[in-house]
């Protein structure tokens, strides 16, 4: 298994991993989640892969692109704050069929070694809630808890809440 940055050709096969991890999600929370879909267009795609500040990583054999870790670089800080530069995972899949076998461990690793060569303080991602599985995975891999996102749910999909009483 080799891991690289992807290439337009990787294309069609990323968009399959993009919907497989859309659906993980849209099964879950359908409130938010639109089924069917995908994070990105096949537009917005073409453009990411070839953009330094958020590379696209790969893992792939003889051909076949077994999973993904889309990365974000960030820089936070102000007068409160350090200046620090982060590596974000966006978004990281492994095929459906092919997961436990190492791979997202792998990417992962890959990941935290970039972000090293890169200057990076840290590594930062998110996980939903609903997705107990990638909590679990991310914890193997020695992320802790940075902070919590929380919601309180006041409308269904489609409605609106104007705030008012009536």
């Amino acid at each position: 298994m080799n891991i690289r940055r992807a290439v337009q050709e990787d294309r069609p096969q990323i968009e399959t991993l993009l919907y497989q991890v859309h659906k993980v999600h849209s099964d879950k929370r359908p409130d938010l989640f639109i089924d069917g879909q995908k994070k990105y267009t096949t537009a917005e795609l073409e453009r990411l892969i070839e953009e330094d500040d958020r590379p696209i990583y790969v893992a792939e054999e003889d051909g076949r692109i077994l999973g993904y870790a889309f990365c974000v670089y960030q820089q936070s800080g102000n007068h409160s704050l350090h200046h620090i530069r982060t590596l974000y995972i966006d978004d990281l899949c492994v095929l459906e069929g092919i997961r436990g076998k190492g791979i997202g461990r792998k990417l992962y690793e890959y990941v935290l070694e970039v972000a090293r060569q890169n200057g990076c303080y840290n590594v930062t991602l998110n996980v939903w809630e609903c997705n107990p599985g990638a909590k679990r995975f991310y914890e193997k891999c020695g992320l802790q808890i940075q902070k919590y996102g929380m919601e309180k749910i006041l409308s269904q999909p489609g409605e609106t809440n104007s705030g008012t009483d009536q």
